[in-house]
Formats: C-alpha cells, structure tokens, sequence
C-alpha cells in the first residue's frame, strides 16, 4: 500500500481517479468495488447509509452510472460504476455498519460486486500500479485534496 498526501491507495487495485472509486479483479472473473480512502475523507467520518437497490441487482449499468448512494453529514452521492457491469450485489455488512467503507475502504468496506461487460478493453482505461498512483498523486495535489 501507498501513502499519497495521507491516503492510502494500494496499487494492485484499478481507479477511476476523478470519481475516487476502486475495482478489484476476483478470481471468479467479478470485480469487488468500493469508494477510496480519499472518498471516505471527503465523505466525512459518520456515514448515514450506503445503500444499492435491491431493483439494480441483475442489470447492466453504464460506466460512469451509480452503483450505489452514499450519505454522510457532508456527502451524498453515487458511487460510480468504473465500467459498463451488471450489478451482482452490495456488501450487506453496510447495511448494519455503512462505516466500514471509511474505516476500511479497501477491505469490509466494499461497496458491490459487478460483472464486467467487457474487462480486457476497459480496464485500460482505469489507472493502477505505480502510473496510476503517480497520475492519483497529481490529482490529489492539483485539488489540494490531503486525508491527514
């Protein structure tokens, strides 16, 4: 894991930058995704409710589309789909305790699972490994965005 302005951002993971969101490859061929450290900054520490409609699961969603509503005292919005999917689940831990996504972003904190329409050409578009940390760091400091 790397620490970038006081966010921690794995590079094994797959971001879409702008909308501070992550997916992990499983070996299934799915993708766990989830908000990162830097979302969970700027959500605020108490989040209300992390919620996926029960109506979504099992259909296609649009990249750039809403996998999930988060809410907090500062926040509320969607969590954005990186690639075009269809919506497997949500993390039914949230639904007891939506503060795992801040205290554990990358871990319990998941947000869904999705099937990728088309994973080998859309994951280029995302940003990992240490270019995609490096291309995260410029983000974060053209924003003076820190979560120290």
């Amino acid at each position: 894991m790397t620490e970038v302005r006081g966010c921690n951002l794995p590079e094994d993971l797959y971001y879409l930058i702008d909308k501070h969101v992550w997916a992990k490859p499983m070996e299934d061929g799915t993708l766990r995704v989830g908000m990162t450290a830097v979302a969970a900054k700027l959500a605020g520490s108490n989040l209300a409710g992390v919620t996926v409609k029960a109506k979504n699961i099992g259909q296609e969603i649009a990249q750039g589309k809403s996998v999930a509503t988060v809410e907090s005292s500062k926040f509320v919005g969607p969590a954005t789909a990186l690639v075009t999917c269809v919506l497997l689940r949500g993390n039914e831990n949230l639904a007891a305790d939506p503060n795992f996504v801040t205290r554990d972003p990358y871990g319990e904190g998941w947000i869904a699972e999705i099937k990728p329409a088309n994973w080998d050409a859309d994951k280029g578009s995302l940003a990992t490994g240490a270019d995609g940390i490096a291309a995260y760091q410029a983000k974060l400091e053209a924003d003076n965005i820190s979560c120290s």
